[in-house]
């Protein structure tokens, strides 16, 4: 396991929380999320390190683990937002251990707005630091001004092994049975793409349809 290894100079959480949320994205995600998520949190500890921004590391762990575990088949719902799926399922883990309400909420906002660019920046910094994270790796988001040799030892123990091309139907197997929920979500794009002549709704159209009388 992971926990408690130095990588890139960031030491990935080795508590008791930690190591159950670990093995829960072990046992429910897959390799291809296993990785995704742990280099997602050593690039976001790596950017609050290089700003000198105070955060909480473990609460940043367990955010970057369970933050596509909604997009798996034990924690999908059938009518909500992935994001909203993982968010609720680290919500209700962390309840479990007697984390405070506002930790609670941290989290939970963490991962329900990792997909929220111009909004998550705003907001704590480990909101913040996950959404940065998480573009990072799948987008690029600052890959410049990490440090080569980060970003090589990074790769070296949690591989992308092909990860361009696998995370779009990774994405769209986890909401392609309700794609309804990526309306104004950067995820209906991913629809847009897996579907065939997949008809976005359109935030103009449902304004102009609204039953008022005008």
């Amino acid at each position: 396991m992971a926990t408690g290894k130095v990588i890139a100079g960031i030491k990935i959480p080795d508590s008791a929380i930690a190591g159950q949320a670990t093995e829960l994205l072990r046992e429910h995600g897959s390799d291809l999320l296993y990785n995704h998520s742990l280099r997602t949190f050593l690039f976001a500890a790596l950017e609050g390190q290089q700003n000198n921004t105070r955060y909480d590391p473990e609460l940043l762990y367990v955010s970057a683990v369970f933050h596509d575990l909604g997009l798996t088949p034990h924690y999908r719902s059938e009518d909500k937002r992935f994001e909203v799926d993982g968010a609720n399922a680290a919500r209700d883990f962390l309840k479990s251990y007697g984390v405070s309400p506002q930790m609670l909420q941290l989290v939970w906002d963490a991962i329900a707005l990792h997909t929220s660019p111009g909004i998550a920046e705003y907001k704590e910094p480990e909101v913040a630091l996950l959404n940065y994270g998480v573009a990072l790796d799948v987008v690029g988001r600052g890959y410049d001004k990490l440090p080569a040799n980060y970003r090589e030892e990074i790769t070296r123990q949690f591989p992308r092994n092909g990860f361009k091309k696998q995370i779009i139907p990774a994405f769209f197997d986890g909401f392609k049975h309700k794609p309804h929920t990526t309306y104004g979500s950067i995820n209906a794009d991913i629809c847009a793409c897996m579907i065939p002549g997949y008809q976005r709704k359109d935030f103009c159209d449902a304004i102009r349809q609204s039953p008022w009388q005008e």
